[in-house]
């Protein structure tokens, strides 16, 4: 990891940080998460506008992952880890293959809408938690 990346993340987790403290995104947070994530930025807040966030959690572990439904007209959903990985394409090709971009929309839209408390909650058990994560 470059420097200028390892710079960027630490200010977006510092813009993350004030965001949760706060409950609220200000419009100085998202320009300065839009500087560092362009058009990507952009598109998670769509998302979340659209309560296309759901966190899902295993009991009794408290074990936790997202689900963040897609912009396409066929609205799939991609499971994802926000600061680790996401099941979209553009995940696997602009982040991981081409190192173009730090974060995908979907992980985006996982920090801000749990950062705002915008993401709707959804308890299953640790085994269908397991049975999610198999399908990867």
């Amino acid at each position: 990891m470059s420097a200028a990346t390892s710079i960027s993340l630490a200010v977006a987790d510092a813009i993350w940080d004030e965001i949760k403290s706060a409950g609220r995104a200000s419009d100085e947070h998202l320009s300065i998460l839009e500087t560092l994530f362009g058009k990507n930025m952009l598109r998670s807040c769509k998302i979340v506008d659209e309560r296309g966030v759901r966190r899902v959690t295993g009991a009794p572990s408290g074990r936790s992952l997202f689900l963040v439904m897609g912009e396409s007209k066929r609205k799939e959903e991609y499971l994802c880890f926000p600061e680790h990985l996401c099941t979209c394409c553009s995940f696997f090709y602009d982040i991981v293959g081409r190192g173009e971009q730090l974060c995908c929309k979907h992980q985006l839209a996982a920090r801000l809408a749990e950062a705002v408390g915008e993401h709707q909650e959804m308890e299953v058990t640790d085994e269908e938690l397991a049975q999610m994560l198999a399908k990867l």
